[in-house]
């Protein structure tokens, strides 16, 4: 009878660090901002400039993803490895910086297979390396015994001597645009929670799951962003509108959407809507997890490569709050909130 995989029960620390550290390439060089990795009780890094841009991130089994979904896709350790270098790499990136180094937690039964943490290690390594954030490295991180999966990852960035481009910069007259997706991974999760077979999706539908799992950040966007003069920028994770609102609060303005750009970006996930009886739209208002950038530029400016103008900033009338609007209509999606949904 053929063997069952080993588990991480099986191994010692040791033993499982020994199969991680290949795969996340710490036997070969660091980036420059790693003076000194895995090894000792704590990694040490450079700060070319003086200070630190910093995020940290968590996603847990069953809450941010599960290992098996209703249309029969397995959720692989490659896809949660991918997620979390992703995430992460992305707030940096919409600080206008770049990442330098990150650490890792993995919290997991004791049952956990040993290929699937493998291949959470080549899906950090590779996120790191196909989304463009070559100077970005694990500096270490930290192993755990617990009754569900938990990744952590803390990520550190440069802005190489440039000011961060906050979200409370935004100024009546500038211009509201986007670099990246927006609904695709809100429409893969869809197709995830559907009842059509992963096996029966086109190439068009399977792309779009795919990004649910391992979406894709415009990295490079962030640092034109703001050596391009932008005004204000965030992460869009949860959502066009909501975090739209979280910008437009923060600058006190009015971001008005415009219908045509927004059906622009609806249009590619309409394979997805009609099999699934939905509205693109919705996807592309509320839907969040893709990870692009929501930038505010000044009247004029001509956009940088990557980015998309999607409507106008507007100053609060004397009746009018702070927020989202869709050609001066209240916007009604709400997005993601990790404690109501």
């Amino acid at each position: 009878m053929p063997q069952s995989p080993p588990t991480v029960a099986e191994l010692s620390e040791a033993e499982l660090l020994a199969r991680i550290f290949p795969r996340l390439e710490l036997n070969a060089l660091h980036s420059a901002a790693v003076l000194l990795g895995p090894g000792d009780d704590a990694a040490i890094v450079a700060v070319p400039d003086g200070r630190t841009v910093i995020s940290i991130d968590t996603q847990v089994q069953d809450q941010d993803f599960r290992l098996q979904w209703n249309n029969g896709y397995r959720t692989t350790g490659y896809d949660v490895g991918w997620k979390a270098a992703a995430q992460n790499l992305s707030d940096i990136n919409a600080m206008g910086g770049s990442a330098t180094s990150l650490v890792v937690s993995l919290t997991m039964p004791a049952d956990t297979p040993v290929d699937w943490v493998e291949d959470l290690a080549d899906g950090l390594a590779a996120a790191i390396g196909k989304l463009g954030a070559g100077a970005c490295s694990v500096a270490g991180g930290d192993l755990g015994r617990g009754g569900e999966l938990s990744v952590t990852v803390a990520v550190l960035g440069t802005l190489s001597g440039g000011q961060p481009v906050l979200r409370s910069g935004a100024r009546a007259g500038d211009t509201l645009a986007i670099a990246g997706r927006a609904g695709s991974a809100a429409a893969g999760l869809a197709l995830l929670e559907s009842e059509h077979p992963v096996g029966s999706l086109t190439p068009e539908l399977r792309s779009l799951l795919d990004l649910q799992c391992r979406p894709e950040p415009p990295l490079d966007a962030g640092p034109l962003a703001r050596t391009s003069g932008a005004t204000a920028m965030m992460d869009i994770s949860d959502g066009l509108v909501r975090d739209g609102t979280r910008l437009a609060l923060a600058s006190n303005v009015v971001l008005d959407l415009d219908p045509k750009a927004l059906k622009l970006l609806a249009a590619p996930l309409q394979p997805a809507a009609g099999i699934l009886n939905a509205d693109p739209l919705a996807w592309v208002l509320g839907g969040g997890e893709d990870h692009g950038l929501l930038a505010t530029f000044p009247a004029g400016v001509q956009l940088p490569p990557g980015f998309a103008g999607i409507g106008s900033v507007q100053a609060c009338s004397s009746n009018e709050a702070a927020g989202v609007t869709i050609a001066g209509r209240p916007a009604d999606s709400v997005g993601w909130d990790h404690f109501a949904d």
